[in-house]
């Protein structure tokens, strides 16, 4: 049986902060390789970066920390 999201990352939690921190980045280059399969969807994310930047920083939105975030996220699933 498949593990879930939830156990993958109760495992992840487990390893030394190096090895988390590799693992995020070889996730981070599995996605951005996915969209550099694809320039249009590339660059309309980074368009959308861009835009949601510009409006943090003109304080026209505020915004979440990432625990929140991630605890929302994971209510939802219960």
């Amino acid at each position: 049986m498949p593990m879930t999201v939830e156990q993958i990352e109760a495992e992840v939690l487990k390893l030394p902060e190096h090895a988390r921190v590799e693992l995020l980045d070889r996730l981070m280059r599995s996605l951005a390789e996915a969209s550099a399969t694809e320039p249009a969807v590339a660059e309309a994310w980074t368009q959308e970066a861009i835009r949601r930047d510009e409006e943090m920083e003109s304080g026209h939105i505020a915004g979440i920390p990432a625990e929140e975030v991630f605890e929302e996220l994971r209510n939802k699933g219960k």
